[in-house]
């Protein structure tokens, strides 16, 4: 296998690659007062603008209408209003574009151009900074761009006053991935020195390539595994448990990958806590925590820890908001967001089911599971069955077509979430009983 192919196995991988020194040159620029405030928020605007052109071609036109449009309706609309309008409008559009995406590969039965499907994953992440940023102006955490506008008199004034706003949302660190950054930290790193240390950063970022190399040949590896094997048409009663845990360990690896060269490009620009930092840090928080993804026997924990900025987007703008039934509608949203393929909506329902079977189950289980031998035995069990469980899942959202979904359906891995169907019903139906 040649090296480039093993380093950038996904074109985003390549283009995030790319903006890695201008992410440094940004941080050390930002050491020196004569690199002014606008000065930063223009050369991460420009550098988002040249990223999206050189990944997306004439589809980057895509991402940055409903960038300006979100900018012109944060900067012109009051607090009650703002998160409404913008939401409304930032979904409207990701969905038209979803469903050109529904046209090309369901009607026209042609592969997607590999440049639309970096614009839309471009997209959905624009949607959750105008959405963060619209929530946190409709609660008071960040003045509303309005207020401050119309006390402007000269248009430099003006200029000023939104820069900042349309250089978050198009800023190039987090434009093709990466966690979640809110505008308030994005302001505080723009406005405040370089966080780079050259030594300790140095050494830290090697660290961190090396553990995207180790992660990029176990894929490569398990990417050998899956090939060499039967698929989901071919598998046979127990092989098609091996096909699925096999192939969602592909999956999984390569999300490793891609949220460990994110975080380190954020890292690099100066945006994500510093190496050694608490990762918890007020308005970030990495989207890898691979040991507990891996070691854990709660599928309510993995739901959290899986994507966690993203998780965290979700739980704060439909579960925290939501009156009835905000678990079926977080996830409900999370398929919406996704862009509604058979496989995203089905996935996402049944993972929502795993998370409420998950919380009786184990509610029930620390009641009466009391001795430490059947507690281990119970913690070894539930770990691989929440593990496989999520690897169902995550082939359905994956695979996203209906004949694929149907193959899944039809296959032995259906008993897992089944089991935790019936229980569901059993134990929901005890507890309401008690009640």
């Amino acid at each position: 296998m040649a090296w480039p192919q093993l380093f950038f196995l996904h074109p985003v991988s390549l283009y995030q690659g790319a903006a890695f020194p201008f992410a440094l040159l940004f941080n050390y620029l930002c050491s020196m007062d004569s690199f002014s405030i606008p000065a930063r928020h223009l050369f991460l605007l420009a550098g988002g603008g040249v990223l999206a052109w050189a990944a997306m071609g004439s589809f980057a036109v895509l991402v940055f209408i409903p960038a300006l449009c979100a900018g012109f309706l944060i900067c012109s609309l009051g607090p009650q209003d703002v998160h409404r309008c913008t939401f409304s409008f930032q979904m409207s559009w990701q969905t038209l574009c979803h469903l050109g995406l529904h046209y090309t590969e369901y009607y026209l039965q042609e592969p997607p151009s590999e440049r639309f499907c970096i614009t839309l994953s471009s997209l959905m992440l624009l949607t959750q900074r105008v959405t963060s940023l619209s929530l946190d102006i409709c609660e008071g955490k960040v003045k509303a761009a309005s207020e401050g506008v119309g006390n402007r008199s000269s248009w430099s004034e003006h200029l000023c006053e939104v820069l900042p706003y349309f250089s978050y949302l198009l800023f190039f660190p987090a434009l093709l991935g990466g966690p979640l950054c809110s505008f308030q930290r994005f302001q505080t790193r723009v406005q405040g020195s370089s966080s780079l240390c050259p030594g300790h950063s140095f050494g830290a970022l090697t660290v961190r390539g090396l553990q995207i190399l180790g992660l990029e040949c176990l894929t490569e590896v398990m990417r050998g595994v899956v090939s060499a094997g039967v698929g989901l048409a071919d598998c046979h009663q127990l092989q098609c448990i091996y096909v699925l845990w096999a192939s969602a360990g592909l999956f999984k690896l390569t999300y490793y990958s891609h949220w460990l060269l994110d975080d380190s490009l954020l890292r690099a620009a100066g945006f994500a806590s510093a190496f050694g930092e608490s990762p918890g840090e007020e308005g970030y928080i990495p989207d890898a925590d691979i040991w507990t993804l891996e070691s854990t026997h709660r599928i309510s924990l993995f739901t959290r820890k899986w994507n966690q900025s993203t998780a965290r987007w979700l739980r704060r703008l439909i579960f925290q908001r939501g009156r009835a039934w905000p678990l079926l509608q977080t996830f409900a949203f999370s398929a919406w967001w996704h862009g509604l393929h058979p496989g995203q909506v089905f996935g996402f329902l049944c993972w929502a089911v795993m998370v409420e079977a998950d919380y009786l189950i184990h509610t029930f289980a620390n009641v009466f599971v009391r001795s430490w031998p059947i507690r281990l035995l119970y913690r070894i069990l539930t770990w691989a069955h929440t593990q496989l469980i999520i690897a169902y899942i995550m082939l359905a959202v994956e695979l996203r077509s209906l004949s694929s979904l149907w193959l899944l359906c039809n296959s032995y891995n259906s008993v897992f979430p089944v089991v935790y169907c019936v229980l569901l019903f059993l134990l929901a139906k005890r507890k309401h009983k008690f009640d």
